[in-house]
């Protein structure tokens, strides 16, 4: 419900931007500027796409995570669909996302909140799991030392070895079902 009262509300603000640029400067010439909106961020997308699609290339190529590039990528892509819709307030929303400065200072604001999210989830968990809080030299989230398992929290390493066990190679200790409990003889006949 709530989606689509925000839907409703886009299409509201659109129209009745629509209107009143079309009763500021007429029908033909907000015709023409929804045209040359929809031509210039076709081109920016294509533009900043290959762009975010070279920094990615790049950053894999150097082996660093492209958690930047991916986040740009995700933008521009955002921005493109707001292009591609009819109306003057999604054109300009899709241009902030699709010029790089304005972007970077999108993503930017879009990871702290993403940051800020996820210290609150982690609290909430360990306060769910018993705890109040961060237990004693746990890393919060972007602090130094984030990321490591439970048994590094002061930057000890367990080192080990997992080893895996199939029934195959278990020794039986018993019989299968259905198969007498008496061993064969090594001549083949039956014990007695």
């Amino acid at each position: 419900m709530p989606i689509l009262l925000l839907l409703l509300a886009i299409g509201v603000v659109e129209i009745s931007v629509l209107v009143l640029v079309g009763s500021a400067i007429g029908v033909l010439p907000t015709i023409g500027l929804l045209f040359g909106g929809a031509f210039l961020g076709s081109w920016l997308l294509r533009r900043e796409g290959r762009r975010s699609l070279q920094a990615f290339n790049e950053a894999a190529m150097q082996r660093k995570p492209p958690e930047r590039e991916v986040a740009d990528g995700v933008l521009v892509v955002a921005g493109g669909l707001l292009i591609a819709l009819p109306g003057f307030v999604s054109d300009v929303v899709g241009l902030v996302l699709l010029l790089p400065p304005t972007r970077a200072l999108v993503r930017r604001r879009l990871a702290r909140r993403a940051e800020r999210h996820a210290e609150q989830v982690q609290q909430r968990f360990w306060a769910h799991a018993g705890g109040v809080g961060f237990p004693a030299g746990f890393p919060k989230a972007g602090s130094p030392g984030a990321g490591r398992g439970a048994g590094s929290r002061d930057g000890d390493v367990i080192d080990g070895e997992v080893v895996s066990v199939s029934e195959d190679d278990v020794p039986r200790q018993h019989p299968p079902l259905g198969t007498s409990s008496q061993a064969e003889r090594p001549d083949g006949g039956s014990p007695r």
